[in-house]
């Protein structure tokens, strides 16, 4: 049996960040039911390598989940969703503060209806501030959440070529979600949760990113941040590696596996504090060093006395890693609609065991009818809906 089983969400969603959170959530065990526009339904179907309505990417952010078409902006489509409410555990959207209200879909009228209900609204900025309305992307997050000048500079900002604040918020969303469902379980009663990609964003980058906007006081002695001790290309006669040498004892291997333990011995790198201070210069000497060996002569020399190293891999490199086969990491499964794909299967174990697979990702609409009959609609009204345009 799967942790989440027995548990119902309705998803409102486009894009990545409320998607990712409910895949999750259905990878786990819950029940997810998409709701989508009837005209084209979550424009991510149709982004990047694709077979009719589903691409890849929506294949990834939203296997296991059931999909409805169905128009909101109708008062018999808002009247549906309302009839299923008292039946829901979960509602989360990432829809612009104040839309689901306009729609009479806020949490205060599904709220009346299920007062056990768990309400996660997922927006840009938050529901407060000059921003509150403003749309926000991937790249506009990681501008406003310091993301861009941590990975460049303040100077020079540069983006990490990942959907990254999207998926944090989904993963934050996950984790919010599971924890309002286990208060509910010791108080009975529902709650609103309020999260935006920027407090996500912010949130995740601040322990590393912000080490020198932490603490206030005038006596405050700044270092070098820890990313720009570790985040760096050791250059060999063929390329390149990262070393992540991060302590002292490592340090002392590496050097002595490589022929410069003499460096330990200079008063500018004789302690981790006055190596930190002096990080430029120790490098200089390190990499004219390393460039007297290949990138496998200097991986085969630091595994050997155990300083963490590697090749940074291909796409395909990284697919063909027997360390992933011997996790049991990626999966082939035959999609009804996109035919053989390769899946990343949820890195949780529980009991020791992974979870197996969830249902593929499903087609635009794919599951109006057996949703809405599933929780008692007539098929007469059914058709009727079908009709008259509430229903796709």
């Amino acid at each position: 049996m799967k942790p989440l089983q027995g548990i119902t969400i309705l998803e409102f969603s486009t894009m990545i960040t409320a998607a990712l959170a409910s895949m999750i959530l259905a990878e786990q065990g819950a029940r997810v039911i998409k709701v989508e526009a009837c005209d084209t339904g979550d424009p991510m179907r149709y982004v990047g390598t694709r077979k009719g309505d589903i691409s890849s990417l929506f294949a990834g952010c939203n296997r296991g989940k059931e999909s409805i078409k169905l128009d909101l902006k109708s008062e018999a489509g808002q009247k549906v969703i309302l009839e299923l409410a008292p039946e829901i555990d979960v509602v989360i959207h990432n829809f612009r503060p104040g839309t689901m209200e306009t729609l009479g879909l806020g949490y205060n009228s599904l709220g009346a209806l299920n007062p056990k209900l768990i309400y996660m609204a997922i927006s840009g900025f938050g529901t407060e501030g000059p921003l509150r309305r403003a749309p926000a992307y991937d790249p506009i997050i990681q501008a406003h959440s310091g993301m861009a000048a941590t990975q460049g500079s303040d100077a020079s900002p540069a983006f990490i070529r990942s959907l990254l604040c999207d998926k944090i918020t989904g993963y934050t969303a996950c984790q919010a979600v599971t924890s309002a469902l286990f208060a509910r379980e010791r108080s009975g009663v529902g709650q609103f949760i309020d999260l935006s990609m920027l407090d996500s964003g912010l949130f995740f980058m601040f322990p590393d990113g912000f080490q020198n906007h932490a603490l206030l006081d005038d006596d405050v002695i700044h270092g070098g941040l820890l990313i720009d001790i570790l985040y760096d290309l050791t250059p060999t006669k063929d390329g390149g590696i990262t070393v992540a040498a991060a302590n002292q004892e490592m340090q002392e291997r590496m050097l002595s596996a490589i022929g410069l333990l003499h460096l330990l011995h200079d008063d500018r790198f004789n302690s981790m504090k006055k190596l930190v201070e002096n990080l430029h210069i120790f490098r200089e000497l390190v990499s004219e060093k390393c460039m007297e060996f290949t990138s496998d002569e200097l991986l085969t020399l630091l595994r050997e006395v155990e300083v963490p190293c590697a090749k940074c891999l291909t796409r395909d490199e990284v697919l063909a890693q027997e360390q992933l086969e011997a996790n049991g990491s990626i999966g082939i499964v035959d999609h009804p609609h996109l035919g053989r794909m390769r899946i990343v299967k949820a890195p949780p174990r529980f009991g020791g065991k992974r979870l197996s697979p969830s249902r593929p990702a499903p087609s635009h609409g794919e599951h109006t009818e057996s949703v809405l009959r599933s929780f008692g609609l007539e098929p007469n009204r059914v058709e009727a809906l079908k009709e008259d345009g509430v229903l796709g």
